[in-house]
C-alpha cells in the first residue's frame, strides 16, 4: 500500500490518472476505502489525482497528540514533496477545503488554484456547523441531527413526517461509515481531527492569496451555509462562486457539480 513518511507519521495515499496534477484533500472522516471516492467521479480521467487519508482518519497514522489545521496543510506539503509535486491544483472539500486554505496561505507557490467546496473560512466570515458539540448526543441522535444540518430540506420536521424515508436515509449513512471508525483509534483520530477543526480561522489572511479559485456550495448546506460560502468567496480576490441543487454533500446529489468542477479546472490548468 502506498504511503509516505514524514518525520511525525505515516500518510496513506493514492494517486491515479494522467494529466494536469491535481491535489484533492476529503472531508471529516474520510477514507479511500468508502465508495464512491474522488476516483470515481467524473475527474478521474481527465487529472492527474493525488489523495489522502487525513492524519487520525483512514489508513493514515492516528497520533495521540493534539491535531492542528496547520499540521493537516503540513501533511498535504509533505506528501507533495514525497511525490516530488512542486505544485497542484488544489480541490478541499468542507474539512480538506479549511486545510486547502492553510496550504494555500502556507505554501502559495505551490498551490495553482483552489477549488473550495462546501467550506468556510471562519472567524468573521462565519464557520461551518460546530459538529464538536454533537459529541454528547446518542449515535441516533447524532445522525438525526447531521442529516438536518446537512441538507436542510431534511429538518427535524421534514424527519418526523417522513419516518419511513428517514429510516432509509439513516441506515443508508450507517453502512457508509469510514471503516476505520470501527478499527482501533478509530474514533480517538476523528475526535482530535474535529477538535482542530473547531479552531479553524484564516478569514483575516485569505486577502493575501494571488491564485485563481472556485469556492463551491449546496443551496441546502446546513452546514457550510450558503452565507458562509459567500463570505468565504468576497475574501479571494477574483475568485469564482458557484452553488448547486443539493446540501453538504451536493457532489454526490447533482451531477453537474463534478462536471463544472471539471471544466473549471481544464481551464486553470490551461492558464496556469
Amino acid at each position: 500500500m502506498p504511503y509516505i513518511t514524514t518525520p511525525q507519521l505515516r500518510l496513506y495515499y493514492e494517486r491515479r490518472g494522467t494529466g494536469c496534477p491535481v491535489l484533492f484533500l476529503p472531508g471529516v472522516g474520510g477514507d479511500l476505502r468508502s465508495r464512491p471516492n474522488i476516483f470515481d467521479s467524473s475527474l478521474a480521467n481527465r487529472f492527474d489525482i493525488l489523495a489522502l487519508d487525513h492524519r487520525g482518519t483512514g489508513q493514515s497514522d492516528k497520533p495521540q497528540v493534539e491535531y492542528t489545521m496547520q499540521q493537516y496543510a503540513e501533511d498535504a506539503e509533505s506528501l507533495m514533496d514525497g511525490i516530488g509535486w512542486q505544485g497542484a491544483h488544489v480541490i478541499g472539500v468542507s474539512f480538506g477545503g479549511m486545510v486547502a486554505q492553510e496550504l494555500a496561505i502556507r505554501a502559495p507557490r505551490r498551490v495553482r488554484s483552489l477549488t473550495l467546496c462546501c467550506t468556510a473560512s471562519g472567524g468573521a466570515g462565519g464557520s461551518s456547523y460546530p459538529i464538536h458539540e454533537l459529541s454528547d448526543l446518542s449515535p441516533e441522535a447524532r445522525s438525526r441531527k447531521m442529516l438536518a444540518i446537512g441538507d436542510s430540506r431534511y429538518s427535524e420536521a421534514w424527519q418526523a413526517e417522513h419516518p419511513d424515508e428517514t429510516a432509509e436515509m439513516l441506515v443508508a449513512a450507517a453502512a457508509n461509515a469510514s471503516p476505520f471508525l470501527k478499527e482501533p483509534g478509530g474514533i480517538a483520530g476523528i475526535t482530535r481531527q474535529i477538535e482542530a477543526r473547531r479552531h479553524h480561522d484564516t478569514y483575516d489572511r485569505l486577502p493575501a492569496l494571488q491564485v485563481p479559485a472556485l469556492v463551491c456550495g449546496g443551496k441546502y448546506d446546513g452546514q457550510a451555509k450558503p452565507e458562509a460560502v459567500k463570505n468565504l468567496h468576497s475574501r479571494i480576490e477574483g475568485a469564482e462562486i458557484a452553488f448547486f441543487e443539493g446540501g453538504h454533500r451536493f457532489l454526490e446529489q447533482d451531477p453537474n457539480a463534478f462536471q463544472f468542477i471539471a471544466k473549471t479546472l481544464e481551464r486553470f490548468c490551461t492558464e496556469a
